[in-house]
């Protein structure tokens, strides 16, 4: 649950303003027929909330997706800053590292890598030794 709190959050601020839109819009409907002196139908109601919050939802929730997931999608891979350049400067550090000495070398190497998390090739950044007394990225 906790591993997840910023999409639980998320949610539950999507719920509330997508209720709170309609709600408000049920008002507004009803006082636009009122002033009409018609009748409120809730299938006139369902059309024009659903037009309205298709609307919104592509004006403004469809833009805001593709800026955040194209850009990081297209930007980020194969960019200066992306991973798959990290892995290959650190496989450079890793390759100097053992000139220092065979031995040496892969002791250093593997002591960066126990107190970074890092194991398999991924590291857990921000990792502390403390944090995670089994050096896995896993509290006992």
């Amino acid at each position: 649950m906790k591993k997840y709190a910023y999409g639980w959050i998320t949610a539950l601020f999507f719920l509330v303003s997508i209720a709170g839109h309609w709600a408000f819009g049920w008002f507004a409907y009803l006082d636009e027929q009122a002033a009409q002196h018609a009748a409120p139908k809730v299938s006139e109601y369902l059309v024009v909330m659903g037009r309205d919050t298709f609307e919104n939802w592509q004006s403004e929730f469809l833009q805001l997706i593709w800026q955040v997931v194209g850009l990081a999608y297209f930007l980020y891979i194969g960019s200066p800053a992306s991973k798959e350049n990290d892995d290959r400067t650190e496989a450079k550090i890793d390759e100097i590292l053992k000139l220092v000495g065979r031995d040496r070398g892969e002791a250093l190497i593997a002591d960066i890598d126990r107190r970074y998390l890092r194991h398999g090739g991924h590291a857990m950044p921000h990792g502390h030794d403390a944090a995670y007394p089994d050096g896995r990225g896993e509290s006992r």
